[in-house]
């Protein structure tokens, strides 16, 4: 195994702590990859890990020559696609909402894999705390506003909110003038998946912000149902208009309170500041944000 091969071999034992995954991701036996680590040890007359039964942890030499690794091996792929011509290319892996993939990334994806055919792509969807370098996931696209982390943000812009009700519920309850009417309605609960809270619904009077969390006799933590309940008359519901455009254009759901806008949220695409990006990371982070204004109509 030539030098290189080794740093990116070291690169992922760190990344995945754990020799059998790193060996699985790049299709070697897990001796080879042990007996790789233990020549570069003895080159380098350094001890690169700590080993235990469970997992495998970089020493404070091994994390410095981890961080020198990630620089070397995005250098030699930038140099050869650069100077040989070669079109980006690889695995890349990258992890979005699903609603959010449906309807800004995956129509225009057969245009991006056509323009750059040497790359794979790999999508997982969720919206749960990735370990970026753990995972080997290149980006992550994610909504709303965003923790402190060391993390790069590219802001792709911003999504329209909705609040809407079914005709059905609102012959029921009432059709409310202003946030203060809305005493005695009820709402289908969207949970946040990371604090399993309640969102309120959210506006805006007189530029200032204000919420209303309303009784829920019925919660969920996916966009699709959220929708699907408030079509049923469950409740309102406060949603990415993109999700409700094509009922509110049938009539199936109805505008509330437009007066009294709910604020837009921040759309993000967030890579580690510790990583150089490669080529194919590059292109798809250009093409995703062309992608989703030319969507986000």
């Amino acid at each position: 195994m030539d030098r290189y091969d080794a740093m990116r071999l070291f690169a992922r034992v760190v990344e995945q702590r754990s020799f059998t995954l790193a060996a699985q991701d790049l299709a070697i036996p897990r001796s080879t990859a042990t007996d790789a680590v233990k020549q570069l040890e003895s080159r380098l007359r350094v001890r690169l890990l700590h080993r235990t039964t469970r997992h495998v942890s970089p020493t404070l030499d091994g994390e410095a020559y981890y961080q020198r690794c990630l620089l070397i091996l995005a250098a030699v792929e930038d140099a050869e696609t650069a100077f040989s011509g070669a079109r980006p290319r690889g695995q890349l892996r990258v992890d979005v909402h699903g609603t959010l993939a449906r309807h800004f990334l995956l129509p225009g994806l057969p245009d991006f894999l056509a323009r750059y055919p040497e790359i794979e792509f790999f999508m997982s969807e969720g919206d749960r705390l990735v370990d970026l370098v753990r995972e080997g996931i290149d980006c992550v696209l994610r909504v709303g506003k965003l923790k402190d982390s060391d993390m790069v943000a590219r802001r792709l812009g911003v999504l329209e909110e909705a609040v809407c009700a079914s005709p059905d519920y609102i012959k029921r309850f009432g059709l409310p003038a202003s946030p203060a009417d809305l005493e005695g309605h009820r709402m289908v609960g969207f949970r946040s998946s990371a604090t399993g809270s309640l969102m309120p619904l959210e506006f805006t009077s007189g530029g200032a912000p204000l919420s209303r969390t309303l009784p829920a006799t019925v919660s969920v933590t996916g966009a699709e149902s959220l929708v699907a309940a408030a079509r049923l008359g469950l409740g309102i519901i406060q949603v990415p208009r993109y999700h409700v455009a094509d009922d509110l254009a049938r009539g199936t759901l109805r505008p509330l309170l437009a007066d009294y806008p709910s604020p837009p949220i921040p759309v993000s695409l967030l890579y580690p500041r510790s990583r150089q990006l490669s080529p194919r990371v590059r292109v798809f982070i250009d093409w995703l944000g062309q992608e989703f204004t030319k969507r986000n109509v």
